[in-house]
């Protein structure tokens, strides 16, 4: 592949900054349509359950938009209008609802035992006719949880029960035959996916796997701006041979242009779109299943910033903390911030604050200690309090004071 165009480094992580939507004026309101926009943008949001502080997909939109209210997500996503849907694009993922047809092929596959876990796609295989029985007490009394299948639904036999129930509408929700209706708490209902989503989206007809498959590369181009056949691969979790062949497909076409990135090491591809680099004013906390870092090695080769979740690290084994944001500052990734809403002393805990080598506590504290009281507030909480000694904290809490 003879690459047309040269970047630089900086150039490179400019434009990645830029397509995630960093850089954009935040709106002094931020509401639905301006959620909807940051999800158009970035294609889809991965859902996690921990709350140490926020459930993950609340937190991308906040790094982008600033304090939002959480209603207009859940409306969003789980209301009677629903403009959101859960499936699996890049894990467990909040996908615009008008993607839908383009993964219609995934959920046929998991339907025919492909794409899904080994042991899940067995389940399918063996316990077909429980299956069925649950697809028809969906169907007869939806939309339910896993927990509410009755006698019935659960089957015969002294290993059947709710973890059974929950393999099954799993299985189903693979394969699209039933869908997340609404959430209670955290736990999904499952409904049939023409009873909760929108009859023009039902009625549309559903892509060829190829063109479903180039859209969805397309749609992680545009999300990424810059990145390599690996990005590409990883956005929406696609298979490593039919990604080559839609990269292909859209080089040939003009909507990927190839690239070198300096200090890449490997071929790369620019959105035919993707924003001019530009200096970056920005700053935000970051999820760590944040869209612009949640492929660690990604994060790496852009920032310089290695980054592994520390959450099922032994406490005395780990090196930054339990639930750890990066900080974004203009083009950098400057600090990691251990947080912990604690919601009954309405406090917003800084368990620990670490500084990257390039950066200086006396340069990261006044932004940090901004975008950290902009998540007090948004979280209901009144204060920031901030453990642990050395610069980065003695720094962090003379900005806060």
């Amino acid at each position: 592949m003879a690459a047309v165009e040269s970047l630089t480094a900086l150039q490179a992580r400019r434009i990645a900054l830029l397509a995630q939507g960093f850089g954009d004026r935040r709106p002094a309101r931020p509401g639905k349509t301006h959620l909807k926009r940051v999800f158009d943008r970035v294609g889809l949001i991965q859902i996690d359950s921990v709350n140490v502080l926020s459930r993950s997909h609340y937190l991308p939109p906040f790094a982008r938009l600033g304090g939002y209210d959480h209603g207009d997500l859940d409306a969003l996503a789980w209301g009677g209008r629903k403009k959101l849907f859960e499936y699996w694009g890049h894990e467990a993922s909040l996908i615009p609802i008008e993607h839908q047809p383009l993964l219609r092929w995934r959920m046929a596959r998991a339907e025919a035992g492909i794409g899904t876990y080994s042991g899940l796609a067995r389940f399918g295989r063996e316990k077909r006719t429980y299956i069925e029985q649950v697809l028809d007490q969906i169907r007869r009394r939806g939309p339910l949880s896993a927990g509410e299948l009755d006698q019935a639904g659960k089957g015969a036999g002294g290993w059947w029960g709710w973890s059974d129930g929950k393999r099954a509408v799993e299985w189903l929700f693979w394969a699209g035959l039933v869908t997340t209706a609404t959430r209670r708490g955290f736990e999904r209902l499952y409904d049939l996916p023409e009873r909760v989503l929108p009859a023009e989206i039902v009625a549309t007809p559903t892509p060829t796997v190829e063109d479903a498959q180039a859209k969805l590369i397309e749609i992680a181009a545009r999300a990424m701006g810059v990145a390599t056949e690996t990005d590409l691969r990883d956005y929406f979790r696609m298979d490593p041979a039919e990604t080559r062949a839609r990269i292909a497909e859209l080089e040939e076409a003009g909507v990927l242009i190839p690239v070198q990135v300096k200090g890449w090491g490997r071929p790369a591809w620019l959105h035919h779109q993707a924003p001019r680099p530009r200096p970056v004013a920005a700053t935000a906390l970051l999820s760590p299943f944040d869209n612009l870092i949640w492929r660690r090695e990604r994060a790496e080769r852009i920032f310089g910033f290695h980054y592994r979740i520390e959450i099922y690290v032994p406490a005395h084994k780990r090196t930054h903390g339990y639930y750890v944001l990066p900080f974004l500052q203009n083009a950098r990734l400057t600090a990691r911030v251990d947080l912990k809403a604690d919601r009954q002393a309405k406090v917003l805990r800084v368990q620990a604050v670490h500084r990257e080598d390039h950066a200086e506590p006396e340069a990261v504290a006044p932004d940090l200690a901004l975008r950290l009281l902009d998540m007090a507030r948004w979280k209901g909480l009144s204060a920031v309090q901030v453990r642990g000694e050395g610069g980065m904290a003695v720094a962090l809490r003379g900005a806060l004071a």
